[in-house]
């Protein structure tokens, strides 16, 4: 079976249908890696052609998750953040990108920012994926171009999110 954007939704769904536990997307980032070794689809969907920060290229009707690419050109670094009341999987596609994982040590309030301190670093690499559950605090920095997919159980474009500072 060829892999595209539709069998990715199904195999993601299928899984999505029961939840989104811990486990569940851990079964979810398997499945990201999967496509991300096949070589077809990331040149269909990440190649050169593609220059937009995000595109959404699936969001499914019932379940609300996104399938997004994401091409990133120079170096980046976001500030701490989590996906507001959702999760999202990293997929990366080229280039590197080194995450950092981040420990609350004071909540937000109101329009105060809340305080992290680092916790983990690691590089993802083509090919790996990680997945950040709900309230995982982590900032991704590139020093050069990279592509990716991301995987979000809601459009995050659309939700509420708040800020953080390091501690």
């Amino acid at each position: 079976m060829t892999q595209n954007v539709d069998t990715f939704a199904e195999e993601c769904r299928s899984i999505l249908s029961h939840g989104a536990s811990t486990e569940d997307l851990d079964k979810v980032r398997v499945v990201v890696e999967k496509y991300l070794a096949d070589d077809a689809f990331v040149q269909e969907h990440l190649g050169p052609d593609f220059d937009a920060v995000r595109d959404v290229l699936y969001e499914d009707p019932d379940l609300g998750f996104c399938i997004c690419r994401h091409v990133f050109k120079g170096e980046n670094e976001a500030p701490p953040h989590d996906h507001g009341p959702t999760w999202a999987i990293y997929g990366q596609a080229t280039g590197t990108t080194t995450m950092t994982e981040f420990e609350m040590v004071e909540p937000p309030h109101d329009d105060t920012p809340g305080r992290v301190t680092p916790t983990k670093t690691y590089d993802l690499a083509p090919g790996m994926a990680v997945a950040y559950p709900e309230g995982a605090l982590h900032s991704p920095k590139r020093v050069g171009d990279t592509r990716l997919i991301r995987l979000e159980g809601k459009d995050v474009t659309k939700l509420k999110r708040d800020s953080y500072k390091l501690a």
